[in-house]
């Protein structure tokens, strides 16, 4: 049967694929959400403080945080506020364009990142890594590798 539109219906087999998917994206970003939590941080919080803390001199364009984030500019500004005053993280402006600003990882930021570090990747292997056979992690690889290079070609054209 198709859809309104001329799609065709989900099988029977991609419907419990495009379930599970979402029951695994949804739950495990709550499981990784709650792990966080004793530290104080949200997944957005831990993503900027990644971002950051790989990037040369530990610091990012705002736009550019968004993008990597895939936030908005102006739900990026609220978050790197509520960052500032937490003291991981403070911005500056940038000398090229004087509308430009860093979002800058403090010492306090690094800190944080060091700590918090062990213990996610503790959650993502206890959560995810670990429920997977080591010779199926590189067919997850093949097989969600187009799907997001797919998704970044559309986000780029947007």
């Amino acid at each position: 049967m198709d859809t309104q539109n001329g799609a065709p219906w989900l099988s029977a087999t991609e419907q419990r694929a495009w379930r599970t998917h979402l029951a695994v994206s949804r739950l495990l970003m709550y499981q990784l959400e709650r792990d966080l939590q004793p530290f104080g941080l949200t997944m957005n919080d831990y993503e900027i403080l990644v971002n950051l803390s790989e990037a040369e001199d530990r610091r990012m364009r705002m736009s550019d945080l968004a993008a990597a984030t895939l936030q908005s500019k102006s739900r990026l500004s609220h978050q790197i506020t509520r960052m500032e005053r937490a003291g991981l993280v403070r911005r500056e402006s940038c000398d090229s364009d004087k509308r430009g600003l860093y979002a800058v990882l403090t010492d306090q930021g690094w800190q944080t990142m060091r700590e918090v570090a062990p213990h996610h990747v503790a959650s993502v292997r206890k959560h995810f890594m670990d429920l997977i056979p080591a010779p199926d992690l590189e067919i997850l690889h093949r097989t969600l590798h187009p799907i997001a290079d797919h998704l970044h070609e559309l986000r780029g054209r947007l």
